[in-house]
């Protein structure tokens, strides 16, 4: 018994060894991998450095949409902050090592002398005239910042309310067809619009979505709508339009010589042919999107016996979320925007801003909000809020999906989000008066002016800058004035929380979403000033680029089903298109990754902060001014999205 007992022991012995052993070899390739992480971008960014290309070159910033003034003067500011900073920061280091810090308390009473007499001037100055400011504009962030926080978790309460009671938009005549006649169903006259510009990644994939409409050939027509000013893409897109016309499809291709208006001049420019007359619906769909071929089924009969319906808006998906840090972080934006503001808006109050694509408007609610209108980049809000006047209502389908495209890298991401944000500021000035005189029930006045414009597309920008960017290193260097840790750490965290809900596989990423929208708050405020106040370039649009990401099998998988097994002249060639999105294009212009200048200099002087506040705050705000200042370098040497060897 003695000897099994013996026996049993040193087995169990033997086990445990291997188990630590075991565990150590995992967390040593743990260890490799980081450290080679570290090095790989420690090398890019020394690349990044020495290429020299930064966002102010010839070319970039005017591509950006931003205003070249605007952008000279905020990034001076930041500049002259960041020196400021540095400049406080020595005299602190200063006052640390020669054993000052007892001057802080009897600067107000006691007199000194020599060097000593100067810090204690400023100490009093600080205490007597700058704290005062800047607790001011502390407190009033703070308020604001509470607002928008209980705004976000109203919108998640109502999510999961809607969740809990199973609430969905159903059509008040289910359109089913007949068992025995299938086309005898409810199948009004559809027009589809695909305006695209120079996209000739992802034109043969969104042709060919939309070609394959589950949907009676006679009573919709595709219209393809070409804003390209290559004559090479001009071609290649008329050819496929050729292709499908020649296998049956009802499709036509339009190009305008002047591109005036951008894409709302494109889909104007459209709806003026004399045919459209004929059409009861338009669905519209930009270049890279991939319908579903029920996408009709599940949108057009919610309009069956419902006069007042203007809109149903479809939800996003997208293909290339995983394909980097970038797109992942993006991807918890989008689906917090689509579960829960899209559907809690269209659910309670029968409106939200259109997504501009992967929606089925009634031509006669655009003919009576008045068309499409040139006068700003969100031509898609716009015409939103001006059906939302007349008095049509927008139904949300958080279940029906439209494949898409995320932008894979920084410089693209960047320019779709200062348009995003400059726009509806330019919105916001046109429609406050229409808004004010229309005879419409004030809570829907009150719902449009503070929250849909005020609370969420200008104040929260505006706080998410000065509040962690601006005034969290100011209190570094002033004490006196406090940012409580609960704003800096625990609401923040929370709201972020609530964010990533509608996609827990992202939950892993909470901490870098945290910070990286605090990164693109300087973006955001930048394009929300320029677009408030009319600056520069802010009516520019900006084509975000497009990497055309479908496999071979989802490209077959949208040929007619005679294709699927017999090739002609006149069908297209999926293998030839296959082949050709994997292979790179000769005539692509060169990309490069660029330096920010804006980032980089805001992320030294976090990082200035963060050195401040370990002379007095050692706990969560340097650890937050430590991160954020590294996620701004991060993003300022562009190493956060596609890189480019």
């Amino acid at each position: 018994i003695g000897g099994r007992r013996k026996g049993g022991r040193g087995k169990n012995a033997k086990q445990i060894t291997w188990v630590l052993l075991l565990k150590a070899h995992r967390a040593a390739g743990c260890l490799a991998s980081l450290a080679s992480a570290a090095v790989a971008l420690g090398a890019a960014a020394r690349r990044r450095v020495a290429a020299g290309r930064t966002d102010a070159d010839a070319g970039v910033a005017a591509a950006s949409g931003e205003s070249p003034v605007l952008r000279s003067r905020f990034y001076a500011f930041i500049k002259a902050f960041l020196v400021l900073s540095v400049l406080l920061l020595i005299v602190e280091l200063g006052a640390y090592f020669n054993g000052w810090d007892d001057l802080a308390a009897s600067a107000l009473s006691l007199p000194v002398i020599g060097v000593e007499s100067l810090y204690a001037s400023w100490l009093r100055f600080r205490a007597t005239y700058v704290a005062p400011l800047i607790q001011f504009l502390t407190d009033a962030c703070v308020v604001l910042f509470l607002i928008q926080s209980a705004d976000r978790l109203i919108q998640c309460l109502g999510c999961f309310y809607i969740h809990l009671k199973r609430i969905k938009p159903k059509p008040k005549s289910p359109a089913l067809p007949d068992a025995e006649d299938p086309d005898a169903g409810y199948y009004p006259m559809v027009l589809v619009q695909i305006p695209m510009c120079n996209e000739k990644e992802v034109y043969q994939q969104s042709i060919a979505a939309v070609c394959n409409l589950d949907w009676p050939r006679s009573n919709f027509l595709v219209q393809v709508l070409d804003d390209s000013d290559d004559p090479t893409t001009q071609t290649l897109i008329r050819e496929e339009v050729l292709k499908w016309q020649q296998n049956g499809a009802r499709i036509v291709y339009r190009h305008r010589v002047l591109r005036d208006g951008y894409k709302a001049g494109n889909l104007k420019s459209a709806m003026s042919c004399s045919y459209v007359k004929d059409y009861e619906f338009v669905a519209i769909f930009d270049a890279d999107f991939q319908p579903n071929p029920d996408f009709l089924k599940r949108t057009v009969p919610h309009f069956k016996d419902n006069d007042e319906l203007g809109l149903v808006q479809a939800r996003w998906s997208f293909v290339n979320k995983d394909e980097n840090l970038l797109t992942r972080l993006q991807n918890i934006n989008l689906c917090f925007h689509f579960e829960v503001e899209q559907q809690v808006n269209g659910i309670f109050l029968n409106f939200f801003g259109f997504n501009g694509t992967a929606g089925v408007w009634r031509i006669k609610a655009l003919d009576d909000s008045g068309g499409w209108m040139e006068r700003t980049t969100v031509e898609d809000m716009d015409i939103a809020v001006r059906a939302h006047l007349k008095g049509w209502k927008f139904i949300f389908l958080n279940d029906v999906e439209c494949q898409c495209e995320l932008p894979e890298s920084y410089e693209a991401y960047r320019k779709q989000q200062h348009r995003w944000h400059s726009g509806p500021m330019q919105l916001f000035r046109l429609c406050l008066p229409d808004i004010i005189k229309c005879k419409i029930a004030f809570w829907k006045k009150a719902n449009l002016i503070f929250l849909f414009f005020l609370l969420r597309k200008l104040i929260l920008p505006f706080y998410s800058f000065t509040l962690f960017c601006i005034i969290l290193p100011m209190t570094m260097f002033v004490p006196e004035a406090e940012l409580p840790d609960w704003v800096v750490c625990y609401i923040p965290a929370l709201m972020s929380l609530l964010n990533i809900l509608p996609s827990p596989k992202s939950f892993p990423f909470i901490i870098p979403y945290l910070l990286f929208e605090n990164t693109m708050s300087v973006t955001k405020f930048n394009a929300m000033i320029s677009g408030l106040f009319q600056l520069g370039s802010a009516y520019e649009w900006v084509v975000t680029k497009k990497s055309g990401r479908s496999s071979e099998g989802d490209l077959i998988s949208l040929a007619p089903k005679e294709l699927k097994h017999q090739k002609t002249e006149s069908a297209p060639n999926l293998d030839a298109i296959a082949k050709e999105q994997s292979t790179p294009r000769k005539d692509a212009k060169k990309k490069h990754n660029r330096i920010y200048k804006k980032e980089l200099a805001l992320s030294l002087l976090l990082l200035t902060a963060a050195a401040r506040s370990l002379l007095s705050k050692q706990g969560i705000h340097f650890y937050f001014l430590l991160f954020q200042g590294i996620s701004f370098l991060l993003v300022g040497l562009d190493l956060i999205g596609e890189q480019i060897e």
